[in-house]
């Protein structure tokens, strides 16, 4: 489950002991090694789980140890342990499946063994061609998802397929972020009374928390928890300190590691350590010390989509990195993170575009590639 490391045996009995949807023959090929790389911790073997997948963009682990896979173009399907797929399970939203939108992140609610909830971001359409992200939550049964409900809609919706961000990250203290990106428009982001370019802290049932910065200012949208940024999708948990992190796609050049606290106006498109696409230049951000300044940078960009902090046994010198999935970078970035600070100290070369990254019951990654002929892999220990 998405931030969660541990599982008690009640709840894993509970998860067992409910129906699971009839699976498809085993993909060929599945779970084989396809390669071997080299990494600080040794060998690792990189294994086809499951392939066949179109523009998968999120995965989350139930707590049986399947994983729930969404499909840009609206589908979600349940990964066996054995590698087969589900058929598309019924439920699902209808989306706006144009350019970066679609069908996006998918997270399993930490007290799903209890309730089967899992929640889903995506593009949503609205009138004359507009579309906007939004947030639903269901129910999950053995023949799909019951009562999906929208819990949050992004403000306005706008034209054109670009920036949704669209990751969900539960926070220690019971609530949802979501990452939204701009949508392209630049200066939105800045506008405190639209949610284009930013960070939202939700309520699990999406409604607003009292304590959010600007929780009952009139002219600011009190979902707010920070902003000027651009096109987030990679967020997750500091398990050790509670924090939000996040790494954010940049023009041309000046990816972001950010770590979005409370009120704070991260400087885009005021400032950047990007130049625009048309060779325009940017201010950059040490010219506004009102602003805050990314942790780190990147340029030439690594494209960031996936992120997860590591606490598992396979892996002991990664425990406690962010691993952070690169579209761009084509594998995994790791960064050692220290409170507040934080340094790049590895890349895991996987040679495809990764879309997520998740921690399994095995304490092995998985990760998504973002393809028209996607697979999900397995990283490993090569014995």
């Amino acid at each position: 489950m998405r931030n969660t490391l541990t599982l008690s045996a009640a709840a894993l009995l509970a998860a067992l002991a409910s129906p699971a949807p009839a699976m498809a023959q085993a993909q060929p090929g599945a779970g084989k090694t396809v390669r071997t790389v080299s990494t600080s911790a040794g060998p690792v073997a990189v294994s086809r789980v499951a392939d066949g997948l179109e523009r998968p963009w999120g995965i989350d682990f139930l707590p049986d140890g399947r994983a729930l896979v969404t499909e840009k173009p609206g589908r979600l399907r349940l990964l066996a342990r054995d590698g087969s797929l589900s058929a598309p399970l019924a439920g699902t939203p209808k989306v706006f499946a144009q350019g970066q939108g679609g069908l996006m992140d998918v997270a399993v609610d930490p007290q799903f063994a209890q309730n089967r909830t899992i929640y889903l971001s995506f593009a949503e359409p609205g009138e004359k061609g507009t579309a906007g992200t939004a947030l639903g939550r269901g129910t999950l049964t053995d023949g799909g998802i019951e009562n999906f409900q929208v819990i949050f809609r992004q403000a306005p919706k706008v034209t054109g397929g670009n920036h949704f961000g669209n990751r969900i990250v539960f926070a220690p203290d019971g609530h949802i972020f979501l990452t939204l990106g701009e949508r392209n428009l630049f200066d939105p982001a800045q506008d405190r009374a639209v949610t284009l370019g930013k960070v939202v802290r939700l309520n699990r049932d999406g409604s607003i928390p009292a304590d959010n910065p600007f929780a009952g200012n009139a002219r600011a949208a009190g979902a707010i928890w920070s902003y000027g940024h651009r096109n987030i999708e990679a967020a997750a948990i500091d398990p050790r300190t509670g924090s939000l992190w996040v790494a954010e796609m940049g023009p041309k050049g000046g990816d972001e590691l950010n770590r979005p606290e409370a009120g704070r106006n991260y400087g885009w498109p005021v400032v950047s350590w990007g130049n625009h696409y048309d060779g325009r230049d940017i201010p950059d951000p040490p010219t506004r010390r009102d602003l805050t300044d990314a942790v780190i940078h990147w340029t030439p960009v690594i494209s960031p989509s996936g992120m997860l902090f590591y606490g598992g046994a396979l892996f002991p010198d990664w425990r406690g990195s962010a691993l952070i999935g690169g579209l761009g970078a084509k594998g995994l970035v790791r960064v050692a993170i220290d409170g507040t600070g934080a340094k790049e100290v590895e890349r895991i070369p996987l040679d495809a575009r990764i879309r997520d990254v998740a921690q399994g019951p095995d304490d092995a990654l998985y990760v998504i590639t973002d393809a028209a002929d996607g697979a999900v892999l397995r990283l490993a220990p090569a014995k």
